[in-house]
């Protein structure tokens, strides 16, 4: 695990969706797992501006979404279908038979999550999974108690999961769903690379759980901790009760896979309002 810290919430969004287009250019039939929440419309544009202004193409890409709330049809502006579509697909040149989701709306949810599973495997697995990290400490819908190895299924939210998207509801917590279906952590943890982003100060207790405490299925997010290949992206409000800060400071200035991502970061510091938080 390697933990990325930037100076603010722009500077985060944007080294993700760098990565994300840098594979992307190394690998065009890339299979991409996706998130959603209001950090990633961030990396959505972003994704969107590179690939408005360079060579940078979508159209060879596969994409499974991590999760949808049971009982929503894709085209009900509140589901993660239409999500997608409005901040990501509709933008670039993924074809709609290469962007998968669950369907919430399956009769048989226990078949629907086999399926989703088996198109995971059959597209050859999930090289990158985008992740973002809930208030309760959990990736997907993996809610306090998931099983460190489950596969996609159904899972009841959370009050405080739903109380945290209820902004996507206009504010009223009771049209939030009470269930949804989702990766498993299992699911999660096959993914050949993962890279989570996390901003706010209101994130910054449960990522360090997360990232320093105990591997638990109550903060599902502490099971990246077994991933040979995962990325933790933050901004200073999330990075601030990290104790070993400047451990990963020094491996950030350090790798040389990060040399072109400091560079830009560095850019961004030295502007008007810049401060070299680089050498901190």
């Amino acid at each position: 695990m390697e933990v990325i810290v930037c100076p603010d919430a722009e500077a985060a969004t944007s080294l993700v969706a760098k990565l994300i287009a840098d594979r992307l250019r190394a690998k065009p039939e890339l299979v991409l797992g996706l998130a959603t929440g209001r950090t990633m419309e961030r990396v959505y544009d972003h994704l969107v501006a590179i690939r408005r202004s360079t060579d940078l193409d979508f159209s060879g890409c596969r994409t499974f979404n991590l999760d949808e709330y049971i009982g929503i049809p894709g085209d009900d502006a509140h589901s993660y279908r239409y999500y997608m579509n409005r901040h990501l697909f509709d933008r670039v040149e993924i074809a709609a038979g290469n962007a998968f989701l669950p369907d919430g709306m399956a009769s048989d949810l226990r078949a629907e999550a086999n399926r989703y599973e088996q198109a995971i495997r059959e597209a050859g697995g999930i090289d990158l999974q985008l992740l973002g990290i809930g208030e309760a400490g959990h990736i997907g819908f993996n809610e306090p108690l998931s099983a460190l190895k489950s596969r996609t299924r159904e899972k009841a939210l959370t009050q405080i999961t739903r109380e945290q998207n209820a902004a996507m509801f206009d504010g009223d917590v009771n049209r939030v769903p009470l269930r949804a279906l989702t990766m498993g952590v299992g699911t999660i943890l096959d993914a050949r690379e993962i890279v989570l982003l996390a901003t706010g100060k209101a994130k910054a207790a449960v990522l360090a759980r997360a990232v320093e405490g105990p591997i638990t299925g109550m903060i599902s997010a502490s099971a990246l901790q077994l991933h040979p290949n995962c990325k933790i992206v933050v901004d200073e409000l999330a990075a601030a009760a990290l104790t070993q800060r400047a451990y990963y400071d020094w491996v950030f200035q350090n790798e040389p896979e990060w040399e072109d991502y400091r560079s830009e970061i560095a850019a961004r510091l030295a502007g008007p309002s810049g401060s070299d938080q680089l050498n901190r």
